[in-house]
C-alpha cells in the first residue's frame, strides 16, 4: 500500500465518522468540547455555521451521525449527538450580535425562493449574506414550512421555530407571506436572475381500497391532517383511531392522535416491526404512550355502515424469500383481521406535486415525477432553475434539505456570476498539534466508561392532555456534561512521523485497542489480514506510514483507534502526535462562517 496521503480533505473527514455521516457536515465533536467546557454559545454558533437551525434540530433531526459514532462500536449505545444540540440551543444567551448582518450595499441580482422551508431558508440566508436580494413566497402565514406544519407542537414547540427561522432570515432575506406561487412561467417573467424550489413533497399518498369514497368523511391523509392541527383547524378525533403506515409521519399522527382525544390507537403496518421505516426512538415513544404497533397486515378495505366509518379489514402476510431470493410479503391464509375504528389516518408515504410548473415551461422531469437536476449542482433543465429538499429528491429530512440548501446556494452565486456550477470551491482544513506538554494534551482524552444518559421527559399523563405541552425536558447541566464526555474527540487524529520511530513497540504494547502494527508492507487485502488485530471493516481506512527503520512499515486501523492518545504519551521519541483536524466546508460566500 502506499503511504497515506493524509493532506487530501476527505481523509480525516471519513475518520469523524459523526461529521463525515452529517448531510451537512457539522463538525460534531468541536462543539462537543464546547458544550463540556460551558462554552455554549460557542457550540450553538458552530452548529449554526452548517447546519442553520440547532435548536430544531437538536429535537427532531433523523441523527444520520449517530448510527456512525464511533462510541456504538465500543457500546451499544453512541453519543447522544443530537439532544446533545439541543443543550447548547437551550443554554445559549442572546447570540443575534454575532450572526451576520445584511450587507449595506447588494450586488443587483435578485433570487426568488418557492416555499419557506429548511431548503429556501438556508439559500436565503447564504445569499442574502454576500448581497442577493432573496424573496421567499410561501402560501401559509408563517415560513418554517414542513417543520411548522407537520412536525407536532409536542416535539417542536412554535417558539423555537420562530427564534431560528429568524435567525435564516437575519442576514437579509425577505419573506412574503400567504402567496401561492400559481405559474413558474410567471414567476420568471418577474425578473429573477434565479429560482430556487424548496416547497417539499407537500402530497401525502391515499390508499384506493374498497369503501375508501363511502367512508372519507373519517379517513384522513396523514401530513394534511398533521398541518390542520398544527394551525388549529382540527382538534378532535375519534376515540378509537387506526394509522396506516409506518414511517415517523405515521408516529407523529398516532401521538397527535392521544392528545386530542384518541383512547384506543393502533399502528398497522405491512412489513414487519424491524423494518418500519420510523426511526427506532420514535416508536419507542409511540409504544411508551400506550400506542400499539400491529405488523405484517395488508389492508384490504375499509368497512362502513350509512356513510359511517366502522373499521378496516386486513390480510394478513408473512416475509418469505422469492426465487430471486428478494424478501416478498406472501399471504398467510388466514382469515382476515378486522380492526373498528372511528377515524383512519393515512401515512404510506408523500409524493412530489408541481401543478404549478407548466408542461411547457421547459423544465424535464422523470418518470418518477422528480425534477431532471444535475446531482451535484442542483440546476434544472432550466440553467435559472435550481431545487433543493423535498422537491428534489424526494421525501428525505431537515438535515438533508440544509444540505441540498447549501450547495444549490454555491451554484446559484456561480451561475449568477456567470460561472460553472460544476467548479465547486474546495474545503478549507487545517491540522494543529494539541500538544500542551510532555504527555498533556488541550483537551480531555480520558475515556469514560458511562453508558449513554437518557432525556427525561415530562410525565405521560401531563403530557397527553396538550397537543403543544414538549415532551422531551432536555439534558439537565450535570447529565449534559456527563454525555458530552462520552464522546472520544475522532477529529483529534493520531499523527505518525516514521523518521522519528526508533521501532520500540512501546505504542503496539500500551493501545488498548490492538490497533497499531509494524509489518512488512503489501497489497491492501493481505495487509489487512496482517495485522495484530484483522481489519475487516472495508469502509474504514488502514492508516499506512513511509517505511521505518527495519522497512516495515507502521499500519494504524482506523475503525478500532479510540484517539485516546496513549500511544503519542508512550511514546520516546515523539514518532506519534495528536493533532486536532478542522474541516469547513463550502458555502455561498464566507458571511455565515464561523471564526470561533
Amino acid at each position: 500500500m502506499q503511504a497515506t496521503d493524509f493532506s487530501h480533505p476527505d481523509y480525516f473527514h471519513k475518520v469523524v465518522d459523526c461529521q463525515w455521516a452529517c448531510p451537512a457536515h457539522t463538525p460534531v465533536p468541536e462543539y462537543i468540547r464546547r458544550i463540556a467546557d460551558g462554552d455554549h454559545d460557542g457550540a450553538y454558533l458552530i452548529n449554526w455555521e452548517s447546519n442553520v437551525f440547532p435548536g430544531i434540530l437538536g429535537r427532531t433531526c433523523d441523527r444520520p451521525c449517530e448510527p456512525a459514532c464511533r462510541r456504538g462500536r465500543l457500546q451499544e449505545e453512541p453519543v447522544a449527538i443530537c439532544r446533545l444540540k439541543r443543550v447548547a440551543a437551550d443554554r445559549k444567551s442572546d447570540i443575534r450580535d454575532r450572526l451576520p448582518k445584511p450587507p449595506t450595499q447588494r450586488n443587483g441580482k435578485r433570487v426568488g425562493c418557492v416555499g419557506a422551508g429548511p431548503a429556501s431558508l438556508t439559500v436565503a440566508r447564504d445569499l442574502a449574506a454576500i448581497g442577493y436580494e432573496v424573496v421567499i413566497f410561501d402560501s401559509d402565514s408563517r415560513a418554517g414550512g414542513m417543520m411548522r406544519s407537520q412536525i407536532p407542537k409536542f416535539r417542536l414547540p412554535d417558539e423555537v421555530i420562530d427564534e431560528e427561522v429568524g435567525y435564516a432570515l437575519s442576514t437579509g432575506g425577505m419573506f412574503v407571506a400567504s402567496q401561492r406561487i400559481e405559474s413558474l412561467k410567471a414567476m420568471m417573467a418577474e425578473g429573477f436572475d434565479a429560482i430556487f424550489i424548496g416547497c417539499g413533497a407537500p402530497r401525502g399518498r391515499d390508499l384506493d381500497a374498497p369503501g375508501r369514497r363511502e367512508a372519507a368523511r373519517n379517513i384522513h391523509i396523514g401530513i394534511d391532517w398533521l398541518a390542520s392541527v398544527s394551525f388549529g383547524h382540527t382538534t378532535s378525533i375519534g376515540n378509537r383511531v387506526v394509522v396506516l403506515g409506518g414511517g415517523n409521519t405515521a408516529m407523529d399522527c398516532c401521538r397527535t392522535s392521544l392528545r386530542l382525544g384518541g383512547r384506543e390507537v393502533k399502528v398497522v403496518v405491512r412489513s414487519g416491526f424491524a423494518e418500519m421505516k420510523a426511526s427506532a426512538w420514535e416508536k419507542e415513544d409511540a409504544m411508551h404512550e400506550g400506542v400499539a404497533i400491529l405488523n405484517y397486515l395488508v389492508p384490504k378495505a375499509f368497512t362502513h355502515e350509512r356513510g359511517r366509518l366502522t373499521g378496516v379489514a386486513f390480510e394478513k402476510v408473512t416475509a418469505e424469500k422469492d426465487d430471486r431470493g428478494r424478501r416478498v410479503l406472501a399471504p398467510t391464509g388466514e382469515p382476515d383481521v378486522h380492526i373498528e375504528c372511528d377515524d383512519v389516518l393515512v401515512a404510506v408515504g408523500q409524493e412530489n406535486a408541481f401543478p404549478w410548473i407548466e408542461t411547457d415551461a421547459g423544465l424535464a422531469f422523470g418518470k418518477d415525477g422528480l425534477p431532471a437536476i444535475d446531482p451535484v449542482t442542483f440546476q434544472s433543465s432550466l440553467p435559472s432553475v435550481f431545487f433543493g429538499g423535498d422537491a428534489a429528491l424526494g421525501p428525505k429530512n431537515i438535515i438533508t434539505a440544509v444540505a441540498h440548501g447549501h450547495e444549490a446556494a454555491i451554484s446559484i452565486d456561480a451561475y449568477c456570476r456567470r460561472e460553472d456550477p460544476q467548479v465547486r470551491p474546495a474545503p478549507m482544513t487545517n491540522l494543529v498539534s494539541t500538544k500542551m506538554g510532555l504527555h498533556e494534551w488541550s483537551y480531555d482524552n480520558a475515556i469514560t466508561l458511562d453508558r449513554r444518559f437518557a432525556v427525561p421527559q415530562v410525565e405521560s399523563a401531563k403530557a397527553l392532555k396538550s397537543v403543544k405541552t414538549e415532551v422531551e425536558l432536555g439534558f439537565t447541566d450535570r447529565q449534559a456534561l456527563a454525555e458530552a464526555r462520552r464522546c472520544l474527540n475522532c477529529d483529534i487524529e493520531t499523527v505518525f512521523s516514521a523518521p522519528a520511530c526508533i521501532e520500540c513497540d512501546a505504542c503496539v504494547d500500551i493501545c488498548p485497542m490492538d490497533c497499531i502494527s509494524f509489518v512488512p508492507n503489501a497489497p491492501e487485502e493481505e495487509l489487512r489480514r496482517s495485522l495484530s488485530a484483522p481489519a475487516l471493516n472495508l469502509t474504514q481506512a488502514i492508516y499506512v506510514s513511509e517505511p521505518v527503520k527495519t522497512g516495515r512499515i507502521m499500519a494504524k486501523d482506523e475503525d478500532l483507534c479510540l484517539h485516546c492518545g496513549l500511544c503519542a504519551e508512550r511514546c520516546p521519541t515523539g514518532a506519534w502526535d495528536m493533532r486536532k483536524f478542522t474541516i469547513e466546508l463550502a458555502q455561498a460566500g464566507h458571511a455565515c462562517r464561523s471564526t470561533l
